[in-house]
């Protein structure tokens, strides 16, 4: 059993296997999640557990060089933009349109699914590295 940090064993592994430049994504309770795409469901119950709880839990685990949403996440959730940033500081940040985020999670390793149900609370995650 691991000392501290992430227990989940799927979100762990994933984790682990990520190289320079892989994306996870991680979703609100509604982001369909394309066909041959990992699905690593951590809700259990609509509001439960949150986007920021989870993002909490990525931050000591994950290094992360880009971070991806849709426009419309400036102005339906404001604080979970704020709050990736202030996750990943280093991170670049670039926004595309709705519809894009969506195809654009076909070729992401993994979408972790909470249980947000704030409107385009997506991020995806460009895995970094932790050296030079």
């Amino acid at each position: 059993m691991r000392a501290n940090g992430l227990i989940h064993p799927q979100l762990v592994r994933v984790l682990a296997e990520l190289g320079h430049g892989d994306r996870i994504c991680l979703a609100d309770a509604g982001l369909p999640i394309p066909d041959g795409v990992e699905r690593i469901d951590l809700a259990y119950r609509f509001g439960s557990p949150l986007f920021l709880d989870v993002l909490d839990a990525l931050t000591e685990e994950l290094v992360v060089e880009e971070i991806t949403v849709a426009d419309e996440a400036g102005s339906h959730c404001p604080e979970i933009v704020a709050a990736l940033g202030e996750a990943f500081p280093d991170a670049s940040r670039r926004t595309i349109s709705h519809e894009a985020f969506k195809a654009e999670t076909g070729a992401v390793r993994a979408i972790i699914r909470t249980g947000e149900v704030t409107p385009y609370a997506n991020a995806m995650l460009r895995s970094g590295v932790p050296f030079g």
